[in-house]
C-alpha cells in the first residue's frame, strides 16, 4: 500500500507538460508546425500530436467533440465559428501569421503569367485542362481563391472548369501529379514541392487578408497548451515559420 500511495504521489506531481498536446492545424502549416513540435520536445516536453487537414474540417471536428488542446487555423472565418460555439479558451486568440495568394504550374513548364485584370485562363489550362484549388465552399484557399477570380473578373470563366480539393495540399497534389495543369495554393505551399513554380501572384487588395489565427480550445486548456501558444512567438519558432515562407499578419 505504502509503495502504491508513493507512485500516486509521483503521478499527481508530475509536470503538467508531459501529458503532451494534440493540435489542430491547417494543412498549409504541416511542415512549419511540424518542425516546431520537434524544437519543442527537445526542451523536454513531450511531443505534440498534431492533425492537420482544412481548417474546415478541423472546426467541424472541434464542434462535435473532438479532442485538442489548440487549434490553428488558415483563415479568421473558421476561428470565428468554433468561437461562436463558445469553445475557444478566453483570451488566447491571436492572429500569428500571413501569406499570399499564388498560381502554381510544374516547374518544368512554368509561364509567368501576370495575375490583373481579365487575365486570360485559357492559355494557362489549355482546351481541357482544370484548376485545382481548394473546394470554394469550405477551403480557406478556396475561398481566397474565389474571391480573387471574381475581383479580377475571370470566376465566371474558370468556375466550371475547377478541380475542388478538400485542402490546399490536395490541390498541390493535383498539380504535383501532373492532374491539373495549375493550381491556386499559398505561396508556402510552393516551398516545400521541388517539382513546382510561382507562376504568379494575385494583387493583395483581390482577395480577403491571409491570417492565420490561434487558439487554445477551452476543453483542452492547460497550462502546456498556453505555454506552447506562447512558444510560438519566441525566435525560434518565428524563424520557423519565416523559412516556410509565412510573414506577419
Amino acid at each position: 500500500m505504502k509503495r502504491l500511495l508513493t507512485l500516486l504521489a509521483v503521478a499527481i506531481a508530475k509536470p503538467a507538460h508531459a501529458a503532451g498536446l494534440t493540435i489542430f492545424a491547417a494543412a498549409s502549416l504541416t511542415n512549419a508546425m511540424t518542425d516546431i513540435g520537434a524544437l519543442w520536445a527537445a526542451a523536454h516536453h513531450a511531443k505534440p500530436v498534431f492533425s492537420f487537414a482544412s481548417s474546415a474540417t478541423l472546426a467541424q471536428q472541434i464542434e462535435h467533440g473532438a479532442p485538442a488542446n489548440i487549434f490553428a487555423s488558415a483563415d479568421e472565418a473558421w476561428m470565428d465559428d468554433v468561437g461562436r460555439h463558445d469553445l475557444l479558451a478566453t483570451g488566447t486568440r491571436a492572429s500569428l501569421l500571413g501569406g499570399d495568394l499564388v498560381l502554381v504550374e510544374p516547374r518544368a513548364a512554368m509561364h509567368p503569367v501576370t495575375l490583373g485584370p481579365n487575365f486570360e485562363v485559357g492559355s494557362i489550362l489549355g482546351p481541357t485542362g482544370r484548376l485545382a484549388v481548394g473546394d470554394p465552399k469550405s477551403v480557406p484557399a478556396g475561398i481566397y481563391a474565389k474571391q480573387a477570380l471574381t475581383k479580377l473578373g475571370v470566376w465566371d470563366r474558370v468556375r466550371d472548369r475547377l478541380a475542388p480539393a478538400a485542402s490546399v495540399r490536395a490541390a498541390l497534389l493535383l498539380v504535383e501529379r501532373g492532374e491539373a495543369p495549375a493550381g491556386i495554393v499559398y505561396g508556402t505551399d510552393v516551398r516545400v514541392s521541388p517539382k513546382l513554380a510561382v507562376a504568379g501572384v494575385f494583387p493583395a487588395d483581390s482577395h480577403d487578408p491571409i491570417r492565420y489565427p490561434f487558439a487554445v480550445l477551452k476543453a483542452g486548456d492547460t497550462p502546456e497548451a498556453r505555454a506552447f501558444l506562447n512558444f510560438l512567438h519566441t525566435t525560434p519558432a518565428q524563424d520557423v515559420f519565416r523559412h516556410y515562407g509565412f510573414t506577419k499578419p
